[in-house]
C-alpha cells in the first residue's frame, strides 16, 4: 500500500515534477500549431498534472494543519 503523505498523490510524480511537466505543456498549448487531437491530449495530461500538483498542496495544508492543532492543544 502507498502511503501519499510520504510518496504524494498519483503517477509518482514530486509536486516539482507535476508542475514543471504542467508549465510545459500550457507552453505547448499556448504554442499551437497541434492538432486537435493531440491538444486534447495535452488538455487531458494538464488536468491530471494540475490535480496532483492539488493533491501535493492538499496533503502539505493537512500536516500544517495536523501539526498547529497538536501544539494548540498540547499542555503548556
Amino acid at each position: 500500500m502507498t502511503d501519499e503523505r510520504v510518496n504524494g498523490p498519483g503517477d509518482g510524480l514530486s509536486y516539482e515534477q507535476a508542475r514543471a511537466e504542467l508549465a510545459s505543456v500550457v507552453e505547448r498549448l499556448e504554442a499551437g500549431g497541434t492538432s486537435l487531437e493531440e491538444s486534447l491530449a495535452l488538455w487531458e495530461r494538464g488536468e491530471r498534472l494540475a490535480e496532483i500538483c492539488q493533491g501535493w498542496l492538499d496533503g502539505a495544508r493537512q500536516r500544517i494543519d495536523t501539526v498547529r492543532q497538536a501544539r494548540e492543544s498540547a499542555p503548556g
